[in-house]
């Protein structure tokens, strides 16, 4: 679906998501706008760092927020930018609940935040959290259960100025097949203050951090039941960055986020009448509009 104009940016339903608000603010007031809901395929596409192509008369935005360092920053994602409830697409106002997977947010210092989204591709990002896969919960499970409200920290030793934030969902329902993998990200332009600039975090480029044959890019997470709880799933990407005596992130404590649910697994074979498949079953389907 390509949308031509901001009212039906608004209005038309589709079968993904969008971030409509930063810290309250809603989308144009310094986050970026794409001309659609859509995601993201190709890893190695600029288009990777903050979205694709602008909705149609789009003008960077002169905003940028400041943010103290040690704060917290949020993105609302919706199914659409006036989405209530549920509809013919998704199962509720954020995005369809088959789309398990994980979600990030990163940063990526700039010397002009206003020049997003061109300031995006390239080296410096740096992630400040993740919700991967723990208990038998994805990020975007918990991310719907949040209202679409996507929270992270910013860390409090990092240089002040001006950065990108980029909030990310990977949905790996049809991911076991290359190129499959759908990527959903916003870029937010802040300023940072209050930061003590004691540390400076490792970067990674983006595009250029997945490759499309990643073990937690190119992946079925579905068992042999046909439910979306792999026995474990391995994180793309490095590890969220920590200030030096930071407690850990819940969900960053290792590469590969191990099931500690199996005996779901298990309750799942029994409900699904003792029947095992023997092999690995198609993810459910779910009618998407292109």
């Amino acid at each position: 679906m390509r949308l031509h104009s901001l009212l039906p940016l608004a209005t038309v339903a589709s079968a993904h998501t969008i971030m409509q608000s930063f810290n309250g603010k809603p989308q144009g007031s310094g986050i970026y706008m794409p001309s659609d809901d859509s995601f993201i395929a190709d890893v190695g596409s600029d288009s990777m760092a903050c979205n694709g192509a602008p909705v149609k008369f789009f003008k960077p935005s002169s905003d940028v927020h400041t943010i103290q360092a040690g704060s917290d920053v949020t993105g609302a994602w919706l199914h659409t930018l006036t989405s209530t409830g549920p509809d013919e697409y998704a199962d509720n106002k954020v995005i369809d609940s088959s789309h398990k997977g994980p979600v990030f947010v990163w940063m990526k210092k700039v010397s002009d935040a206003t020049k997003n989204p061109a300031a995006g591709p390239g080296d410096g990002w740096f992630k400040i959290s993740e919700d991967s896969y723990t208990d038998g919960k994805w990020g975007v499970d918990n991310l719907i259960a949040a209202g679409g409200v996507q929270k992270a920290t910013v860390p409090k030793c990092i240089a002040n100025g001006d950065y990108l934030v980029r909030f990310e969902i990977l949905a790996l329902h049809s991911a076991g097949q290359m190129g499959q993998a759908q990527f959903y990200m916003e870029c937010a332009q802040v300023r940072v203050t209050g930061g003590t600039g004691a540390e400076s975090p490792a970067t990674v480029p983006i595009p250029g951090v997945y490759k499309a044959d990643d073990p937690g890019v190119l992946v079925s997470i579905w068992n042999n039941v046909g439910k979306p709880y792999p026995d474990s799933y391995k994180v793309p990407g490095p590890r969220p960055f920590q200030c030096s005596g930071s407690s850990s992130d819940r969900n960053s404590t290792a590469e590969t986020v191990e099931n500690k649910n199996k005996a779901q697994n298990k309750n799942n074979a029994s409900d699904n009448h003792g029947k095992d498949s023997g092999g690995a079953v198609a993810a459910p389907k779910r009618q998407c509009r292109p």
